[in-house]
Formats: structure tokens, sequence, C-alpha cells
């Protein structure tokens, strides 16, 4: 293939192009927001599941409460019924003594259902400050995931910015340039990623491979327009006075 040394040196500019097109795309997959998310992902989701333990947790001693409270009212009411019969005085003098007798076992049982119900509430207000410390932490980390995702949508929108800049560049100098070059340079570039690259030194820019003698012969024979090509990876060589040949 023919193309003027000129043209063939523009093809570093489209290659410049792509390379950092592709630099841009490699950002774009490794933004280090995104691990950042993902861990933020996996750390809520296990507050989530804590803090459902946590409100487990309290509302199954808020129903033990209420049962409680709800035997102490029993025994209150009880207590009363049997309290007043006491004082009216009514009844056979054995019934009065079984009165006497319930009360104390209901005084017992009152006292010690209030001392179970104060047990409880301490057990409550311990299991609300883990669930009041666990939705705290869901808060900070979500606080922590929304500035994440700022300042990656602002590193997205960045990148994007660059490369419909680059991408505006690329097309006119794709277009200037010879079709059979540019087809055979995308080729290239499709397979191995770097479709051209600078002869330096005697080295090929793309495999970083210094060139043998032959092969530095086989360009030094070559017509300038000849596009050469590496002989270890198959790209482009575009020769300049710092070819070394």
């Amino acid at each position: 293939m023919k193309a003027d040394p000129k043209v063939q040196r523009r093809l570093l500019d489209l290659q410049a192009i792509d390379t950092a097109l592709a630099q841009l795309a490699h950002r774009r997959r490794s933004l280090p927001e995104r691990a950042e998310l993902e861990a933020l992902a996996r750390e809520l989701s296990a507050l989530e599941d804590e803090r459902v333990r946590a409100q487990v947790a309290v509302d199954d001693l808020d129903r033990d409460i209420a049962r409680l409270e709800k035997d102490i009212d029993q025994v209150r009411t009880r207590k009363t019924k049997d309290e007043d019969r006491l004082a009216a005085g009514v009844g056979p003098a054995r019934e009065l003594e079984a009165l006497q007798h319930e009360l104390a076992s209901l005084n017992r049982r009152q006292s010690d259902l209030e001392d179970a119900e104060l047990e409880v509430m301490e057990q409550r207000e311990t299991a609300q400050s883990v669930l009041d410390g666990v939705e705290q932490r869901l808060v900070e980390a979500r606080e922590r995931r929304a500035v994440t995702e700022q300042r990656r949508d602002e590193s997205l929108s960045e990148i994007t910015r660059e490369e419909e800049f680059k991408r505006s560049a690329r097309q006119p100098l794709a277009n200037d340039l010879p079709a059979d070059l540019v087809q055979l340079y995308e080729r290239i570039r499709t397979d191995t990623g770097l479709g051209a690259a600078l002869l330096t030194a005697g080295r090929c820019g793309g495999c970083r491979l210094e060139l043998s003698g032959a092969d530095l012969a086989r360009i030094r024979k070559a017509d300038p327009d000849e596009v050469v090509r590496c002989e270890e990876c198959r790209r482009i060589m575009v020769r300049t006075n710092e070819s070394g040949l």
C-alpha cells in the first residue's frame, strides 16, 4: 500500500485521538466512585438488615410490655373488687379471710409483674438505643452515597465532554485520509488496540521491540510512500528522521 509520508504521519494524529478515547473509556469503566458505590451498596444492605433485626427486637419488647401492662391492669381490677368486698364486710368470716389471702397474693403478683415490666422496659430502652444507632448509620451511609453519586456524575460528565471533543476532531481527520489506509489502520487497531506507531531509533512503537538488521534493511529499501508494518506485531510503522534508518 502507498501513502504520502505526510499522510502517514497524520495517521499518528488519528492514533493519538483513538488512544485518548480508549483511555477515556477505561477511565469511565474504572472510576473509583464505582467501587465506592458498590461498597456502599453492600454496607447499606447490611445496615438495612441490621435495622430490621433491631426493629423486630423493639417491637417484640413492646408486645411484651403491652402484655405485662394488660396483666397488671387485670390484677389491679381484681384487687379493686376484692378490696371493695372486703371493705363492705359482707359475707362469712371464712370468705373474708380468703379475700385477704387473695389480696396478699394479688399484691405479690402485681409486684412481680411490675418488676418484670421494669426489666423489659430497660431492655426496650437498650434495644431502642441500638435501633437509633443503626438508623443514624443508615442516614450517614445514604449521605455518603449521595455525595459519591454526585462525584461520579460529575466525572462522567467531564469524560463525556472530552469524548465528544475528541470525536469531533477525529471524524474530519479520518475523512481526510485515504480510505484504504484508514481501513487498514482500523482493522489493525480492532485486532490489537493500536493501529499505527512511530518507528523510533530502530524500535517499533507498537510492540516496543527492536527491529532486526534484516527488517531495518528492508525498511530502508522501501520507498518513502510505502506503508511498512512491523513483522512482530503487524502494526503500521510511521517513519520520521528519528527512526534510525
